[in-house]
C-alpha cells in the first residue's frame, strides 16, 4: 500500500472516531468482546450473550422489553404499554390515568393486537442475497432479484422451523442477516402506574435530567391459554448499581442514520425532517382541539397526543443534530477521505468510486417525487385507522394471488401472519377521531400536492375535506373486525364487489400508488441500497469491519458507564430518588404535569425516600429502545431505558457522550414503590423470586 494511502487512511481513522470507547450499537453476533475487557476489565462470555438475547423481547408497536420471571412475566415502559391500556380502557374505567393491577392471572387484560417476539437465532445470509442478481442486471433488475431471494429465503425458513423469519439489511447492503423469532401474540397486562407517574413533568421534563418517572409496564406471556414456562429470563436485582459501574442494554434501537452519504444527511435535513416537524406540529394541534370538545375525546386521542408530542420534540432535537456545523463538518471531512482512500487505490477506485455519484443523483429523484410519494403511496394523505384497514385490505387481497417472490416485501407469505393479527383486532376504533384525523390529512394533501392533483380530486370528489372525511367515515362499516376478515378471505372478487366508500377509494388511488411506489423502489430504492452496498465494502476495505450497523429495530447490545455529566456550570449527579420527586413537585405547585398521584402521597410516610428512582449512564441508544433491559455484568435487572436527555437527540447521526446520557428507572425504586404505593406484593415478590408463588398444598 503505498504512503499516501495509508497516510489518508490514518487521517480517516482519526476523523470517525471522535467518540468514546462506550459508543456502539452491536450486533450479538459480533459482540465487542475485546474493547469491553479492554476497557471495562470484562469477559463477555458467549453464554452470557445468549442468557441476555433470550431474555430481551421486542415489541411489535415500536418498544423492547425484557423476561423477568420463568412464568411468562415481561415488563417494558408505560409509553410502550400505554397502546394496550388504550385498547382496555372505556369510557367509565380509564387504565392509563388510573393505573391496572391484576391481582390474580384472571383479572389479567388480554391486549387486541400486541406481539412479542424473542431472538432466537442469527443466520447469515450474505452471499446469497448478494449473488442473487444475473451478471448484467440492471440496478432495478438486481434490486428485485435480491427481493425475490430474501422473500424465498424468509418463507422457506418459517415452514421448516415454525417461526417468524426476517432477513434484516446491515450496513446497507454490506451484511444480510436472517432473524428467527419465536413470537408470542397472547399478551395480557399486569400491572401499570398512573400515566401521572409514568411521565411525570410531562412534555416539559421529556427529553430532560433530572428526571422522577416511573415508566413501567408489566405483562404476562401466555401460549395455549396458560402463561408459558421460560427456561430463559433476566433475574431481578434488588440491591441495583452505584456510580461508575459498568451496565449494558440489549434492546430494539429503532433506527439511525451514522453510515449515510452527505447527500442522504442533506435530504433529511432539507426535505423530511423540515417536513415531519411541521406534520406533527399541525396534528397535535388537530388533536389539541377534538381533546377540547370533551372528556370522552381528550381520554381517546391521549395516546396520540402523547406519542405525537414526543415525536415531535426527537424531531426538533433530530434537527439540532442536522444543524450542528461541526458535527456535519466532521462527517463531511470523513466522507471526503473515504472517497479519496478509495480513489487512490485503482481496484477500490473500480469498484466503489462511483457510488457517491449514484447515491446523490437517486436522492435527488427522491426529494422530486418525495411529496406524492408520501401522501399517496405511502398513505400520508389518508390518516385514519378505517382508511388503513381499507388500504391494507385492497393491497393484500391483489399481492396474496401473486407467487411469493413476487409480492411486494409486507405482503410475503413469512410476514402475513403479523399483518392478519393487525388486520383482524378487536381493539375499538373510534368514529369521531377518524373524522378529525382524516379531515386534517386530506386537507394537508390538497395543500401539498393542489387541488387539480389526481389523488386529491378523486380523494374530495368535489368535497371539502372535512365533508369527504366524514362521508367516509360514517358510511364505512370497516370498524366491524368480522367484514374485514370476510373481505380478506374473498380475495379481490370481495375487494372489486365491495361498496363501502374506503374501499372504493383505496381501490381507485391504487393503481397510481402501485406507479410510485415501482418509480420509487426501481430508481431510487435499487440505486441506493446497491450503491450503498458499495459504499459499505469499500469502507469495509478500509477500516476494517469490526464496527457495528446502524440501528434497524433489531436485538442490540450497547453499554456503558453510570456517571453524570455537567452542564455549563452545573454537575448533574447521576441518580434522583423518591424523595426528588416529592421535592420536584412541590417546586412545581404540585398541579398538572407535576401532581403527585395521590397513591403516591398517601404512601409518603411510608417510603424510603433516599431509594434511587431514575439514574443515567453511557450507553448508546436511540428510539426504540425504550423498554430495553438495563442489566449489570452478572446479567441482572437494574434498570429499565425510558428515555435520552436531550444532548441525546443527535445520537441519531453520531455519538458523543461528553453530555449525552441513557436515562433508566432504577429496579430499586421499583420494588419499593410496587410493595408500598400499589400494595402489589405478589408481583414484587414473582420478580425477587424469578416465578409465581406456588399454590399453598393442603
Amino acid at each position: 500500500m503505498t504512503r499516501r494511502i495509508l497516510a489518508l487512511m490514518a487521517l480517516l481513522c482519526g476523523l470517525v472516531a471522535f467518540s468514546t470507547a462506550d459508543e456502539g450499537m452491536w450486533l450479538f453476533n459480533k459482540a465487542p468482546k475485546d474493547q469491553i475487557k479492554k476497557d471495562h476489565n470484562f469477559t463477555v462470555t458467549d453464554p452470557w450473550l445468549d442468557h441476555l438475547r433470550l431474555g430481551s423481547v421486542r415489541f411489535n408497536n415500536g418498544g423492547s422489553g425484557s423476561f423477568v420471571s420463568e412464568d411468562g412475566l415481561a415488563f417494558t415502559n408505560h409509553h410502550v404499554g400505554r397502546v394496550c391500556l388504550q385498547q382496555l380502557s372505556t369510557d367509565k374505567k380509564d387504565y392509563i390515568k388510573d393505573g391496572f393491577y391484576a391481582r390474580t392471572q384472571a383479572d389479567e387484560g388480554k391486549c387486541p393486537d400486541l406481539e412479542l417476539n424473542v431472538l432466537m437465532e442469527i443466520q447469515d445470509v450474505t452471499a446469497d442475497v448478494q449473488n442473487a442478481a444475473a451478471p448484467g442486471a440492471t440496478d432495478a433488475e438486481a434490486a428485485q432479484a435480491q427481493r425475490q431471494k430474501m422473500s424465498a429465503i424468509e418463507k422457506d425458513c418459517s415452514e421448516k422451523s415454525g417461526l417468524r423469519c426476517d432477513i434484516v439489511t446491515l450496513y446497507a447492503g454490506g451484511m444480510y442477516n436472517l432473524y428467527k423469532y419465536k413470537k408470542y401474540t397472547d399478551v395480557r397486562v399486569v400491572f401499570a402506574p398512573e400515566a401521572q407517574m409514568a411521565f411525570f413533568g410531562g412534555d416539559r421534563d421529556n427529553f430532560e435530567y433530572p428526571r422522577y418517572d416511573l415508566d413501567i409496564t408489566y405483562f404476562r406471556v401466555y401460549e395455549n391459554d396458560k402463561p408459558v414456562h421460560l427456561a430463559n429470563f433476566l433475574k431481578w436485582s434488588p440491591k441495583g448499581t452505584k456510580a461508575g459501574d459498568l451496565v449494558f442494554v440489549s434492546g430494539h434501537p429503532g433506527g439511525t442514520e451514522r453510515l449515510l452519504t452527505m447527500a442522504e444527511l442533506n435530504y433529511l435535513k432539507d426535505v423530511q425532517t423540515s417536513y415531519v416537524i411541521e406534520l406533527l406540529t399541525r396534528r397535535d394541534k388537530m388533536l389539541h382541539d377534538f381533546s377540547a370538545q370533551s372528556a370522552e375525546n381528550a381520554r381517546i386521542a391521549g395516546d396520540d397526543i402523547f406519542g405525537v408530542e414526543n415525536s415531535l420534540k426527537a424531531y426538533k432535537g433530530r434537527r439540532g443534530g442536522l444543524d450542528d456545523k461541526e458535527l456535519m463538518g466532521k462527517k463531511a471531512a470523513a466522507e471526503q477521505q473515504l472517497r479519496a482512500a478509495v480513489n487512490a487505490d485503482p481496484k477500490l477506485k473500480a469498484a466503489y468510486g462511483p457510488a457517491w455519484d449514484e447515491v446523490a443523483r437517486a436522492v435527488e429523484l427522491r426529494k422530486q417525487i418525495f411529496l406524492p410519494f408520501t401522501f399517496v403511496e405511502r398513505a400520508g394523505g389518508f390518516n385514519a385507522s378505517l382508511a388503513m384497514f381499507a388500504r391494507t385490505l385492497v393491497r393484500a387481497t391483489a399481492e396474496k394471488e401473486k407467487a411469493n417472490p413476487d409480492r411486494l416485501r409486507e405482503f410475503t407469505q413469512a410476514r402475513l401472519p403479523s399483518l392478519e393479527q393487525q388486520l383482524f383486532s378487536s381493539a375499538p376504533i373510534y368514529r369521531n377521531l377518524d373524522v378529525a384525523t382524516l379531515t386534517d390529512s386530506l386537507s394537508l394533501m390538497k395543500e401539498k400536492l393542489g387541488a387539480d392533483d389526481p389523488s386529491v380530486q378523486r380523494a374530495l370528489n368535489g368535497k371539502s375535506p372535512a365533508e369527504a372525511a366524514k362521508a367516509y367515515i360514517d358510511g364505512s362499516k370497516l370498524d366491524d373486525p368480522a367484514l374485514r376478515k370476510q373481505l380478506y378471505e374473498g380475495g379481490t372478487a370481495a375487494i372489486n364487489a365491495s361498496t363501502d366508500p374506503l374501499i372504493a377509494l383505496m381501490r381507485d388511488i391504487d393503481p397510481r400508488a402501485r406507479q410510485l411506489r415501482k418509480q420509487y423502489d426501481d430508481k431510487v430504492a435499487a440505486v441506493l441500497t446497491l450503491n450503498s452496498t458499495k459504499i459499505a465494502k469499500a469502507r469495509f476495505a478500509v477500516l476494517g469491519a469490526n464496527s457495528y450497523p446502524d440501528a434497524t429495530f433489531t436485538l442490540r447490545l450497547s453499554y456503558g458507564t453510570i456517571k453524570g455529566y455537567d452542564e455549563g456550570k452545573q454537575h448533574i449527579v447521576p441518580y434522583t430518588n423518591i424523595g426528588g420527586a416529592f421535592t420536584h413537585a412541590a417546586e412545581n405547585g404540585n398541579k398538572g404535569d407535576f401532581e403527585l398521584p395521590k397513591s403516591w402521597e398517601a404512601a409518603k410516610s411510608t417510603l424510603d425516600l433516599k431509594t434511587p428512582l431514575n439514574f443515567v449512564h453511557t450507553s448508546d441508544i436511540i428510539g426504540g429502545n425504550s423498554g430495553s433491559p438495563t442489566v449489570d455484568k452478572n446479567g441482572e435487572v437494574v434498570g429499565i431505558i425510558f428515555d435520552g436527555n436531550i444532548e441525546s437527540l443527535p445520537w441519531d447521526f453520531a455519538y458523543d457522550d461528553r453530555v449525552g446520557r441513557a436515562v433508566s428507572v432504577d429496579s430499586r425504586a421499583i420494588l419499593e414503590t410496587i410493595r408500598k404505593v400499589y400494595h402489589a406484593d405478589p408481583l414484587a415478590e414473582e420478580l425477587v423470586n424469578g416465578h409465581q408463588a406456588k399454590p399453598a398444598t393442603k
